[in-house]
């Protein structure tokens, strides 16, 4: 502990923002968690999304809101939602020196969460620093080995000079749980406001770009996983294709089928060491629906409009621009 308190880190405020739609029991299980933090936040910020449903989950948990002082909540409608606009308005809420962007369904680790991703931020040329995610008790084989190949064990600090080693990993960026510094996120101008999806990835690589360096913090965790399937996979990954065909000035030089033919090759390898060889049809089934949606994604231009609205996972988005 003496240590802790005598970094200075320690000195810096954080606010926690969190877009929030349809919480549910799990949610309070975070909200607990993020009080129990060895460094306490400052406010958590709740976009939420449709007053309505917030109000039913009031409802169901009375005294919520009167548990957490610090909590602020700020509604908007489904059709003000936005990946980069909504987070850039919960950025403007806060008045911390560094805010922690959150999703409603994932659950710190550890009460260490927020002090191990402020220690990254003590280096001012730190843009962002994201956590480590492990998957939950129910996840399945895939997604549990697809969580530690992304999110290995290893810290690292990552700038521009590690993109011709890293390829696309070099921008990776993950708001399921990423702080960031309020000085460079400013001078930035925040996410893009309007984006279908990796807002977090645009704001890394262009952080990057400006000499800014964003961190891997391992022993930063949180718990959180989803068991896809091959058409959530689809729709989630023809988005991702749309997003990077959208921003040329950070994608365009980097190829993601690289590192997604070396996940393949070492899931299937994995999957055959363990003796699940069963495992390895289906994966192949899902690695198949990720390049599709990927590739149809990246072609959308080419697309008719009806064909998009099948494709996407954000229909919201498309009735935005």
């Amino acid at each position: 502990m003496a240590s802790f308190l005598k970094s200075g880190y320690f000195m810096l405020t954080v606010d926690v923002i969190i877009p929030t739609y349809k919480p549910n029991d799990e949610f309070i299980k975070l909200m607990d968690m993020l009080e129990k933090q060895l460094v306490m936040p400052k406010h958590i910020i709740l976009i939420n999304t449709e007053k309505k449903i917030y109000d039913e989950f009031l409802n169901k948990h009375p005294g919520f809101e009167e548990r957490y002082s610090n909590l602020l909540v700020k509604h908007v409608t489904k059709e003000e939602f936005n990946h980069g606009g909504t987070r850039n308005l919960g950025a403007s809420i806060s008045d911390a020196d560094c805010f922690l962007f959150m999703t409603q369904d994932a659950i710190p680790k550890d009460f260490m969460l927020i002090s191990n991703l402020l220690k990254a931020l003590e280096d001012e040329t730190v843009a962002a620093a994201y956590a480590r995610q492990y998957p939950r008790p129910e996840c399945n084989l895939t997604e549990r080995y697809n969580r530690k190949f992304n999110y290995p064990a290893e810290s690292m600090r990552k700038t521009q000079a590690d993109k011709e080693k890293l390829g696309i990993k070099t921008y990776f960026c993950s708001n399921v749980c990423a702080m960031y510094r309020r000085d460079i996120f400013e001078k930035l101008g925040g996410f893009i406001n309007k984006t279908i999806f990796n807002e977090d990835m645009i704001y890394a690589g262009t952080a990057m770009q400006a000499g800014y360096a964003v961190c891997y913090v391992a022993e930063a965790a949180v718990v959180h996983s989803h068991n896809y399937t091959c058409m959530q996979q689809f729709h989630r990954n023809f988005d991702l294709g749309v997003s990077q065909i959208d921003h040329p000035e950070i994608f365009g030089d980097l190829k993601s089928e690289n590192e997604g033919i070396k996940m393949v090759k070492r899931s299937v390898g994995h999957f055959a060491h363990i003796g699940k060889h069963y495992l390895i049809p289906n994966y192949i089934l899902l690695c198949a629906s990720r390049w599709l949606g990927y590739k149809l994604g990246r072609n959308y231009k080419k697309l008719p409009k009806w064909l998009i609205n099948a494709c996407t996972m954000n229909k919201q988005y498309w009735k935005q621009i």
